[in-house]
């Protein structure tokens, strides 16, 4: 299996066997084997600096300005930058992560919206009741659960998928507590302690969405762990709740859990900045500007779509039901109700 596929399995503490020995080997042959492809911290002092020279508002515009033309399929892009125009193009260079690959989230009154933007793969809504917890209900990456890319056999998959209901990305529970998660650059790992055993980074979206009901439980949870990335994307997380109360959860430069109260997250590092920093990011500005008017939701949500946005999803604090759209094509939303059907 490709190295950033098992580096990404593992950070999000995903189950894919049937033991915790397994899960454990593989981790360890992760380390073994190196760095993995994606890469979220800063570079090593002695790595060549990168060819494109672009601002986060570059890189942004960028990306928004990629945009399929016909079914060969021809795609076109405006770059939005500068760059060396004489350095070679090797495969270090073409893997470097790209902080605009990456989310949106937001808090508006009582809806948490999200752009989930990340590679073609297929998605799964999640609804769980826990014995002894809160019922919710969560959107899933495939991949991370089927371990390869394509949609899934329903018959052959079907124990894998079961897996999805432990790897949430993001997701409301009953008591009107929503989560989500986006990858951050440039800040320091935790280190793992006794007193604090080691989570998953989606799965720690789990116990939030099984055990909190408000903003300060669920801090009180992800302070009570920590959060293992283990060699894939570093994330932080916008935490909310029907009363109001938001706040961002990120670990610091110091590698120390940060609370910003916030109610806007996209990709930039939220610690130790301040609102016109954080304005200075396109999809920052364009989601705090809209979060004060009254755009439906899923127009904010499409306000910063990206051309590799896979899902868009709306929930609905006061009474759980989440509209969704797959893969920017906005005339067609999905409504789920917080209840199953069947």
């Amino acid at each position: 299996m490709h190295r950033r596929t098992m580096a990404l399995i593992s950070a999000l503490g995903i189950v894919l066997s049937a033991g915790c020995a397994a899960q454990k080997a593989e981790q360890k042959a992760e380390q073994k084997a190196g760095p993995p492809a994606v890469q979220t911290r800063a570079p090593a002092a002695d790595a060549p600096a990168p060819i494109l020279r672009q601002s986060a508002g570059e890189r942004a515009r960028t990306v928004a300005s990629l945009r399929q033309v016909d079914d060969l399929p021809l795609y076109e892009m405006t770059y939005h930058g500068s760059y060396d125009a004489e350095a070679p193009l090797t495969e270090t260079e073409l893997s470097r992560k790209d902080a605009a690959w990456a989310c949106s989230l937001f808090l508006r009154g009582k809806e948490f919206g999200r752009n989930f933007d990340w590679d073609p793969n297929p998605a799964i809504l999640v609804r769980s009741h826990p014995p002894g917890g809160y019922a919710s209900m969560s959107m899933v990456d495939a991949f991370y659960v089927l371990g390869r890319k394509g949609p899934p056999d329903l018959v052959e998959d079907r124990r894998r998928l079961a897996h999805a209901v432990l790897a949430p990305f993001d997701g409301v529970n009953e008591k009107g507590l929503a989560v989500g998660l986006a990858t951050t650059p440039g800040v320091k790992a935790p280190q793992p302690t006794p007193q604090r055993p080691a989570v998953g980074s989606a799965r720690v979206i789990r116990l939030m969405l099984d055990r909190a009901a408000t903003v300060e439980e669920a801090l009180a949870i992800i302070k009570s762990r920590t959060v293992d990335f283990s060699g894939g994307p570093q994330v932080h997380y916008l935490i909310a709740d029907r009363n109001g109360d938001s706040a961002v959860a990120e670990y610091g430069a110091d590698g120390e859990l940060d609370v910003i109260r916030d109610r806007i997250l996209t990709n930039i590092t939220m610690s130790g900045t301040d609102r016109t920093a954080r304005l200075a990011d396109t999809r920052y500005r364009t989601l705090a500007e809209g979060v004060r008017t009254e755009a439906d939701a899923l127009d904010l949500l499409r306000s910063v779509a990206q051309g590799h946005t896979r899902w868009s999803v709306v929930y609905d604090l006061a009474g759980g039901n989440a509209r969704v759209v797959t893969a920017k094509r906005w005339q067609r939303v999905h409504s789920f109700p917080f209840s199953s059907p069947g």
